[in-house]
């Protein structure tokens, strides 16, 4: 593994386990829409990149169909397996223990450090939210994940969860940036000690391009000699969020690594968020919320 100058920082969960605040995804560019069984060299060969170049939270589920190149990868690598951050995610609340057994073949791995319920929209009642929470806690006592969470969880997800839990979830990974700020989720997450962790956090420049954040990107890409994917992530990071993000290009996976040099300072990121309130953009899950909808 490549040696970083400056280590990605690590966030501390509420069970007392740390995990890396920046961490390569294999969902969005990798997901696959075809035969899970047809693996994906492109992918093996990125995550493989990315470990190199001093990645060690690599993000999957079963979702995605692509743990097997992510086993491949981690495998190939050469890297101890206690030296990466392994999270991945069951879709639904069936058979969670056999799922992750499932994954963990995949992944060539005994155990995940973080497993994740992929989101709530399956449920049909909060019965099947707690029901499916305690059994997460369950393959957490076999030892089949140190950690368990949740993903795309709204407040009132999270409070049934929360409300018969005898374990509460480490981390709640959300879609999350400039343009969807969420305040009113984070002050759960805060609340309650869930860590918020984000996809999509580049958003802004991806998919949601031009917009108000811009002229503020350009001002701070000036100033700190980097790129506005660099700054984006950075915002993540200075507001205690964890950022999951991927690219299949070697020179803009390194470029990510340099946001462990630099901080926006309390008004910079300040100025992200006024202006990032200016537009409401949503890219995932668009027909669970109203048009207007920024919870």
């Amino acid at each position: 593994m490549a040696n970083i100058d400056t280590p990605i920082p690590a966030l501390k969960l509420n069970d007392g386990n740390s995990m890396p605040m920046l961490a390569y995804g294999t969902g969005t560019a990798w997901y696959k829409t075809g035969d899970e069984g047809k693996l994906d060299q492109a992918m093996i060969d990125s995550v493989k990149t990315a470990i190199k170049l001093g990645y060690t939270h690599l993000d999957g589920a079963q979702m995605y169909k692509t743990e097997t190149e992510l086993g491949i990868a981690i495998k190939e690598s050469g890297v101890p397996r206690e030296k990466l951050f392994i999270t991945t995610k069951i879709p639904g609340g069936d058979d969670i223990e056999g799922a992750l057994r499932t994954s963990l073949k995949k992944l060539q791995v005994e155990y995940v450090d973080l497993y994740l319920i992929h989101h709530p929209f399956w449920a049909q009642s909060p019965s099947d939210l707690q029901t499916a929470w305690k059994t997460m806690e369950h393959v957490r006592t076999l030892g089949l994940t140190k950690s368990i969470g949740v993903s795309n969880f709204l407040p009132t997800h999270l409070e049934t969860i929360l409300s018969t839990a005898s374990v509460p979830p480490v981390c709640n990974q959300i879609e999350f940036h400039a343009y969807l700020q969420r305040p009113d989720l984070l002050a759960v997450h805060k609340k309650h000690g869930i860590a918020t962790v984000a996809y999509g956090p580049l958003t802004p420049i991806t998919k949601a391009s031009p917009g108000p954040v811009d002229e503020v990107l350009k001002v701070l890409v000036k100033k700190y000699a980097v790129n506005e994917a660099e700054i984006l992530l950075r915002w993540c990071l200075d507001q205690d969020v964890v950022a999951v993000t991927t690219s299949g290009k070697e020179q803009r996976l390194s470029d990510y690594l340099r946001v462990a040099r630099f901080k926006l300072t309390p008004r910079e990121i300040e100025m992200v968020n006024e202006r990032g309130v200016e537009k409401h953009y949503r890219a995932f899950f668009q027909k669970q919320f109203g048009e207007g909808d920024r919870s």
